[in-house]
Parts: structure tokens; C-alpha cells; sequence
């Protein structure tokens, strides 16, 4: 749901990141399976999609498992408007230059720096 631009711009500022829409085997993917894939190569997940991915989130921690993380980005947060892309590419960067950015099984609202 985001573009991959955001990824682009995180990994020009040296940050390891992927984007779903960059990778054709993940792009036609259903919400559990792209979790999935995050949990086992050992990333974090960012998504506008709450309504899906928080009811995901309780699956697993009803299973007793945890994800890589989750980092829920709030429509009402980051309004879709001309600084969109840019808001989010800095606090998601703001995000990961922390020592210890996301553990796994946290869900966090990304939040504006």
C-alpha cells in the first residue's frame, strides 16, 4: 500500500530495507503470507493496513509467536497530502537509526519526529 519510493529513499540513506511492490513474488501475496515472509527473513512490516495486519498481529500472539514487528502507519497521522512520502521517509528513518528500532512481536504507531 505504500510506494516503493519510501524503500528508496531509506536504502539511499544506508538503511537495509525492501519494499512489497519492488518483488513480484510478494506483490500478488495475501496480508498473512506477507507477514509471513517478513517474519522469516527477519524484517519489520509497514503498513497503512491496520484493519487487517492488528487482527494478524493477535493470530500470532494467540499461536504464541512473533512476527519481526509491525510498524502501523495512521491515516490520520500522515494525511495523504503532498508531504506524504516525505513525512513518513523521515520518521521511518528518525525510526531506524535507533540502536534497537523494532523487537520482534512489537507493534508500534509510527509516530511524526
Amino acid at each position: 500500500m505504500l510506494p516503493g519510493v519510501i524503500a528508496e529513499r531509506l536504502c539511499a540513506k544506508g538503511h537495509d530495507v525492501a519494499a512489497v511492490v519492488a518483488d513480484p513474488t510478494l506483490i500478488a501475496l495475501p496480508d498473512d503470507q506477507i507477514l509471513a515472509t517478513a517474519t522469516t527473513t527477519g524484517r519489520a512490516l509497514l503498513t497503512v493496513n491496520i484493519k487487517d495486519f492488528v487482527p494478524l498481529d493477535a493470530r500470532y500472539r494467540a499461536a504464541g509467536q512473533a512476527h519481526a514487528g509491525l510498524i502501523l502507519v495512521s491515516t490520520k497521522t500522515y494525511p495523504q497530502d503532498r508531504t506524504y512520502l516525505t513525512a513518513i521517509t523521515s520518521a521511518l528513518a528518525a525510526l531506524l537509526d535507533l540502536l534497537d528500532p523494532v523487537q520482534p512481536g512489537q507493534v508500534i504507531f509510527l509516530s511524526r519526529p
